[in-house]
């Protein structure tokens, strides 16, 4: 999409305003319902429907209404955000010509008060030529559900940081000016990519400083992981410059050296192809792998400072572990932290010792219930057996006779409880009946009455 700034002189404090609630509406959502829109603006006269209308006739928005009606933010619309608050803060006054497309971004020229021009890059993640960002890069991390504008907005603010430190550090790159949102604003480079050049005074010193750029890097604890011939800027006087940092990691990154030896292999063809080095061809091929071998730069050789970056920038690969040991490094070096871990493993032994040692007591203590428990079962069962040994010597004692009369004696018993519970029976249902005839004869109360005067007055005929 085509960036017309022309269009901002058309927008008024209402349009960015309703801009800006679409943008906080996607935080939450992918497609932000027009209700939602209207309660974030907040337009003292309403008319937000009217400034949806004019947004969407220039593009800064999008319409969606397959699940509801609702709006999300274009590109367009997003590099409007971001040039206004820039220019609120009076980093740029106009904005230029473009100078440079790539797979993931947008380079203009953009002019301060006094005439400074700088360069503006606007990340645009999401082309059909890359979009592969997910797998490709870590910007998401733990996070599952993404939005182009986010993932744009967070690599413009990981390029910002890698170039403000590698400029601290004086590495030769652009001059690291303000970032907002997915805009980068840094200092122009007066040159032009490695890749449009076809001669070269010195190329073998240029190509030593190249290469020395990438094992700097390295002991700086970062790997560029693509530094070819398009990232490389070189100007007149043969002054090397490099871009595009979003994809740097860390050298403890689980794939550095592949892409350290992808960064060399990168450097050493671009050279032997365009400016024809041999880098010792002419000898035998024994002696030629040899020499190239130990002439390349191994990913192994390289010591790493104690002021790397990759730990200070949170690159891409540097680990937890690897920054709590800098941090046992920094406080006491190596022996007070083996001091310390001998320390804490016999603290750990007395701790474990004494766990077990409150273990066994504690199984000692249920062993020993469990012993009661089964001493005073046992001595109930041998009880009950007892008792029933006594009950069958003095049944065997006694004759038939006897045991015939206890189960008369028995089931006279049981004949007189049931003649019993008969008895309860009936007069429970006698009472029941009784009861619902009280409840009715209040209503038989008044013929009554009436039926005995008659009687008693046909009694007296």
């Amino acid at each position: 999409m085509k960036l017309d700034v022309n269009v901002l002189r058309y927008l008024s404090k209402d349009d960015f305003r309703v801009l800006t609630a679409v943008e906080m509406g996607m935080r939450n959502h992918e497609i932000v319902p027009s209700e939602l829109v209207e309660r974030i603006a907040c337009l003292k006269h309403g008319g937000t429907y009217k400034v949806l209308k004019n947004l969407l006739k220039y593009k800064l928005l999008h319409h969606d209404s397959s699940k509801y009606d609702g709006f999300r933010l274009t590109y367009l619309g997003y590099d409007f955000l971001a040039i206004k608050t820039l220019v609120n803060r009076g980093v740029f006054t106009g904005v230029g010509r473009q100078i440079g497309v790539g797979k993931e971004s947008d380079i203009f020229e953009v002019a301060q008060e006094d005439g400074t021009i700088l360069a503006m890059k606007l990340h645009r993640l999401g082309r059909t030529s890359f979009r592969a960002v997910k797998s490709k890069r870590d910007y998401l991390r733990h996070r599952s559900s993404f939005s182009w504008l986010y993932l744009s907005r967070l690599a413009a603010l990981k390029e910002f940081a890698f170039m403000k430190a590698l400029e601290e550090h004086d590495f030769p790159v652009p001059k690291a000016i303000d970032c907002n949102r997915h805009c980068v604003i840094m200092s122009l480079v007066q040159g032009y990519p490695m890749v449009q050049v076809k001669q070269l005074q010195n190329p073998e010193t240029i190509f030593e400083k190249i290469i020395g750029i990438v094992v700097r890097l390295a002991e700086h604890g970062l790997i560029h992981c693509d530094f070819n011939e398009f990232n490389i800027m070189i100007d007149d006087e043969e002054k090397i410059t490099m871009i595009d940092f979003p994809q740097m990691v860390s050298v403890s990154h689980r794939n550095a050296q592949m892409y350290f030896d992808r960064d060399i292999e990168c450097i050493f063809k671009f050279f032997r192809k365009r400016f024809n080095m041999s880098f010792h061809e002419d000898k035998g091929e024994s002696e030629e792998t040899e020499v190239d071998e130990n002439s390349r730069p191994s990913f192994f050789d390289i010591t790493k400072d104690a002021n790397a970056l990759d730990k200070d920038l949170e690159a891409s690969g540097f680990t937890r572990k690897e920054q709590t040991d800098l941090d046992k490094f920094i406080e006491g070096g190596v022996e007070k932290s083996e001091d310390s871990d001998e320390d804490e493993e016999s603290d750990d032994e007395e701790q474990t010792c004494e766990s077990n040692e409150e273990g066994n007591l504690n199984e000692i203590k249920s062993l020993q219930l469990q012993d009661k428990e089964q001493k005073s079962l046992d001595g109930v069962e041998a009880e009950v057996e007892l008792d029933n040994t006594e009950n069958g010597e003095s049944n065997g004692d006694e004759d038939e006779v006897g045991s015939n009369e206890e189960e008369e004696e028995k089931e006279a018993e049981l004949e007189k409880n049931l003649g019993k519970v008969r008895r309860r029976a009936m007069a429970a249902a006698r009472g029941r009946r009784k009861s619902q005839s009280s409840r009715n004869t209040y209503k038989d109360k008044g013929r009554g009455s009436q039926n005995s005067k008659i009687h008693s007055n046909m009694s007296g005929f």
